[in-house]
């Protein structure tokens, strides 16, 4: 079977801060990336959600990790279980400020950062499933802009690289 990482982005919802109060912030997409080689972004930018209400992607994905083509993720998967000080061991997902259609001279801009460890889900032996994720504001890696609600099903293939490791 081929191995895979699976991701869903279901949804963001926002504490009071700086990014509620922005009338510049007015749509949002959320971006999933895995260390260097690999971003993948949920299609629709969504209106941002008022302060206890949430916004709902229902995005997945799916990150294939099987030996024959996916060579330079299994490295980097088992970088992960043999280097325990290796900081780049989670995935990232990043809040992304869309502009709206008529200011096309505003940029997108990165408003907050959350992160699944994949470390830790080989640790627990455990996968997330929908799970709220803390979102740091960009500016101030200390603020909790909000929750993101994610699933990271990575335990299988983390186990089978784990194997292979042993292997080698």
């Amino acid at each position: 079977e081929v191995e895979k990482i699976r991701i869903k982005i279901t949804s963001l919802g926002l504490t009071e801060s700086r990014i509620t109060s922005d009338e510049t912030i007015q749509q949002l997409f959320v971006e999933c990336r895995l260390n260097n080689f690999l971003a993948e972004e949920t299609p629709l930018s969504l209106p941002k959600p008022a302060g206890g209400q949430k916004i709902h992607y229902n995005y997945s994905t799916v990150i294939n990790v099987d030996q024959a083509d996916n060579c330079a993720e299994r490295e980097y998967l088992k970088s992960i279980l043999l280097k325990p000080d290796l900081p780049a061991d989670s995935l990232k997902f990043t809040v992304v400020s869309d502009p709206p259609e008529d200011e096309q001279d505003l940029e997108c801009e990165d408003i907050g950062f959350a992160y699944v460890s994949l470390k830790e889900i080989f640790q627990k032996q455990r996968d997330i499933i929908e799970q709220d994720i803390d979102v740091f504001d960009s500016q101030d890696a200390s603020a909790v802009i909000g929750k993101l609600t994610v699933t990271v099903e990575a335990l299988h293939a983390l186990r089978s690289v784990h194997e292979e490791c042993k292997n080698d």
